[in-house]
């Protein structure tokens, strides 16, 4: 294979271009904008930190995020002190360093916009405003809006969510996060360097009901909607179905980050996932052994170990954790309980917040752990509740 084109400059496609042209593979990155910004958080956890370091030792501007708040409707607020950080960047600070790193590597990088691509008998020609690029293989990293039909996931609206949010000129040390009545989603607020990220993102509701949702929460916190600058954007949320069905690789092709689906359907993370099938796809372009015509199930079922089939057990449950009830009320009402009265419950939370907890193993160690975190707020209420009384006859 002389020749691979990536088609897409963001994580996913630039972490890709950077892992194949170091070793030694001539590698096209194509891109219309190359770095540019996003509404999303930016937020990078210590599963992907600790895998890949550079993402932490580094010099671009970026918040290092030890303590976060949750709230939910009836529930309050509730602090967590994070045991490890969330580093969160400005989304164009992020792709700028992933952009250079692939470029030092010797990937070649293009500004232009991808106008489709034509299958050959041995390799592709691809259309940009320039003219045409022959290469043998493609990575597909144009995102969620991916327009390359062809390729990628084939999503259908129930399969994405909105994301929109605000870049607001203030500044805090902390991480906010609000669960809401009825709202297959949440609203942030991330320290980002120079500003806040404030932002929601959510299933079932459309783009100007979520951004009313918003700004009643900006309004009542206190948050400046004014001279703030706005984004909305599309992530992937794959239904159940969706992932059994899911078009990740095909003749010719890898598709990764955005473009394959691969967005944590509960959290809508897909930073980690980005540049972990970056690496993957280009494992797999790289493995001599595997003949060119096994590439896409070889890829498919890299993925599959390695993170896929989680993210589709996450979807199984995605609904219940926003929307179901437990003990008589919303499940993140009670989370918000747990959290502030089990240490059981609170060191699963920070897993979560870590990455470090699958969805494959949350079922058993909610189950193995609900007797002891139960008794240990039924203890707390009584504290709180029984002995103050008898203490003050």
């Amino acid at each position: 294979m002389k020749h691979v084109a990536v088609l897409g400059g963001g994580p996913a496609g630039s972490h890709a271009a950077e892992c194949m042209a170091r070793a030694g593979l001539r590698v096209t990155l194509l891109d219309e904008k190359l770095a540019w910004e996003k509404p999303c958080g930016g937020g990078i956890t210590f599963k992907a930190y600790d895998k890949y370091p550079f993402l932490r030792d580094n010099g671009a501007p970026k918040q290092f995020v030890h303590q976060t708040w949750l709230g939910a409707h009836g529930a309050g607020r509730v602090k967590m002190d994070l045991n490890q950080p969330l580093i969160i960047y400005s989304r164009r600070d992020l792709n700028q360093l992933l952009l250079d790193r692939a470029e030092r590597a010797g990937a070649q990088l293009e500004k232009t916009r991808v106008l489709g691509f034509e299958r050959l008998e041995h390799g592709w020609d691809i259309r940009t405003r320039e003219g045409v690029l022959r290469a043998d293989f493609c990575v597909v990293a144009t995102g969620a809006r991916n327009p390359l039909r062809e390729a990628g996931t084939a999503w259908k609206p129930a399969d994405t969510m909105v994301a929109l949010g605000y870049f607001v000129d203030s500044r805090q040390e902390h991480i906010d996060i609000q669960f809401l009545e009825e709202l297959e989603g949440y609203i942030w607020v991330f320290p980002r360097s120079g500003h806040l990220s404030v932002g929601i993102c959510g299933k079932g509701e459309s783009a100007r009901q979520l951004r009313a949702r918003l700004e009643r929460y900006m309004e009542q916190n206190g948050i400046p909607i004014k001279d703030s600058r706005f984004y909305a954007h599309v992530l992937p949320s794959l239904e159940r179905q969706s992932w059994r069905d899911n078009r990740v690789s095909g003749d010719g092709w890898l598709a990764v980050g955005d473009s394959a689906g691969f967005v944590d359907p509960i959290t809508g993370e897909g930073l980690y996932y980005a540049i972990r099938s970056g690496d993957l796809a280009a494992q797999c372009v790289l493995d001599e052994t595997t003949a060119p015509e096994a590439k896409p199930a070889a890829y498919r079922a890299l993925t599959d170990r390695d993170f896929a089939r989680d993210l589709y057990l996450g979807s199984m449950i995605a609904r219940n954790v926003y929307m179901g009830r437990f003990l008589f009320d919303t499940v993140p009402a009670r989370m918000i309980h747990f959290i502030r009265r089990s240490p059981r419950f609170r060191a699963l939370m920070q897993d979560l917040f870590a990455g470090t907890q699958d969805y494959e193993t949350l079922r058993e160690r909610l189950f193995r752990n609900l007797n002891g975190t139960l008794q240990e707020v039924m203890l707390s209420f009584f504290c709180r509740r029984v002995v103050p009384e008898l203490s003050n006859p």
